[in-house]
């Protein structure tokens, strides 16, 4: 395996909880792919989960070597578990225009208040 980029994230998630709580479906649909949120909303601390897929956006923007001011946005990362529960990244528009070919593992966690996301992106080799 050859390493193109990596990336993490720290996201509170109180912060989160309160953007949430201020702004609601205006922040969460900006944000957050429609998948996403159903994921979410079904969680009795949806705060943690949503500070979770918050974290990876930004992981990801940071691995890309790109971010929102440069033409991205925030749905073009989109968050999915498999049906064990584990978490992998869907691309979308400059997101998945930058890391065609390439495969992006993913790991998050979070704890009480904090919520972290790591991105290693892999170069693909079309070798055998």
């Amino acid at each position: 395996m050859a390493i193109y980029s990596t990336g993490v994230d720290l996201a509170e998630i109180d912060r989160i909880e309160r953007v949430i709580r201020e702004y609601g479906d205006r922040f969460i649909k900006r944000v957050f792919t429609a998948q996403e949120i159903a994921y979410c909303s079904r969680k009795a601390a949806a705060a943690s989960s949503y500070a979770a897929r918050f974290a990876t956006k930004e992981a990801v923007f940071k691995a890309t070597g790109i971010g929102l001011s440069m033409g991205m946005r925030w749905r073009d990362v989109e968050v999915v578990n498999d049906m064990r529960g584990k978490p992998s990244v869907r691309l979308y528009g400059i997101a998945a225009e930058r890391l065609q070919g390439k495969k992006v593992h993913l790991s998050i966690s979070h704890s009480r208040n904090l919520a972290i996301a790591a991105v290693v992106v892999e170069e693909t080799s079309t070798r055998e």
